[in-house]
C-alpha cells in the first residue's frame, strides 16, 4: 500500500515515525490474544512489552513510551494492577489508550472502565456498543462483538471526548475517530478483521505506538485505525479464510505505507 493512497497520506508520517522510534508499548490486553498483540506491533516496528501484576507492572510502564489498557479477559492480576500501573502512567504524563472489550453487563469490567475515564485516557477505543456501555447508554454486545455501526455511538463518543479530553476511535464498518473539536471516518477494510480474535486488541496497542509517536490524539488514533484497515485489506486479497488472513495481516502490517 503505497504513502500516496489518498486515505493514507495525511497519517503516513506516523506510520513512518513508529517505524523509525521503535516505540515501546506496555500492554495489560486480553490473555487470549496477548501473542497475536505483540506480534502485530512487532511486525507494524513497535515493541511489546506485557506485565499486569500489581508488584511489577506500575514500575516497568516507566519504562514504556505508551501504555495500552485492555479490559478483554481481566485477571485477578490485572484487576488489582490496572489502577496502580494507569495511575504511574498519568503521574509521568505517559500517553495511554483505554480498550474497554466486552463491557456492559460485565460486573467488574464496567465499573473499573467508567472508573478509569477520570484518568483522561489519550484515546478511549472501542466499537459501538462497548463505547455506548461506556457512556452508560447501554449493555454493551455479546462479547468483543458488536451488531452496532459506529454511527449508533456517535453521541456516547462524543461524550466521552468531553469528559477525556482526548480522543474515541469507535470500530464499524466505518470507523468514526473523533474528539471535541475534531471528527474523522475510515471507509476502508474489510469484514475478515471481525472473524479473527485480537484484531481489536492489536488496534489498541497500535494505536498506543501511534500516540507514542504522535502528539495529537485525533491524528494518533486515525493513523491506526487507517493502518489496520489497510492492512486488512491488503490481506483479504492473499487470503481465502480467516486463518490465512491472520497470517497475512501481520505481514500487510509491515508492508502498509512503504
Amino acid at each position: 500500500m503505497s504513502p500516496t493512497d489518498p486515505d493514507l497520506a495525511p497519517v503516513a508520517h506516523v506510520l513512518d515515525a513508529v517505524r523509525r522510534r521503535q516505540p515501546l508499548v506496555h500492554c495489560l490486553t486480553a490473555t487470549v490474544s496477548m501473542g497475536f498483540v505483540a506480534d502485530g506491533l512487532l511486525a507494524a516496528g513497535a515493541r511489546p512489552m506485557m506485565t499486569e501484576t500489581l508488584q511489577e507492572a506500575p514500575a516497568l510502564t516507566t519504562l514504556a513510551d505508551a501504555l495500552v489498557i485492555n479490559l478483554g479477559t481481566l485477571s485477578t492480576d490485572a484487576m488489582d494492577g490496572i489502577p496502580a500501573t494507569v495511575a504511574a502512567a498519568v503521574q509521568d504524563a505517559r500517553p495511554w489508550v483505554l480498550d474497554p472489550t466486552a463491557i456492559g453487563i460485565a460486573p467488574v469490567r464496567t465499573p473499573l472502565a467508567r472508573t478509569l475515564l477520570d484518568s483522561r485516557p489519550d484515546v478511549v477505543r472501542g466499537n459501538a456498543s462497548e463505547v455506548l456501555a461506556l457512556a452508560g447508554g447501554g449493555n454493551g454486545g455479546r462479547g468483543a462483538d458488536s451488531l452496532l455501526g459506529s454511527e449508533r455511538a456517535e453521541c456516547a463518543a462524543e461524550w466521552i471526548a468531553a469528559r477525556t479530553g482526548g480522543a474515541v476511535a469507535v470500530s464499524g464498518p466505518t470507523d468514526l475517530v473523533l474528539s471535541r473539536t475534531r471528527r474523522a471516518q475510515v471507509e476502508r477494510g474489510t469484514a475478515l478483521l471481525s472473524r479473527v480474535t485480537g484484531t481489536g486488541c492489536l488496534l489498541a496497542a497500535l494505536t498506543a505506538a501511534c500516540r507514542a509517536v504522535e502528539a495529537d490524539d485525533v491524528t494518533a488514533a486515525l493513523a491506526a485505525t487507517t493502518w489496520m484497515a489497510l492492512a486488512g485489506e491488503t490481506a483479504e486479497q492473499r487470503s481465502i479464510r480467516p486463518g490465512s488472513f491472520r497470517m497475512h495481516l501481520l505481514d500487510a502490517l509491515d508492508e502498509v505505507g512503504r
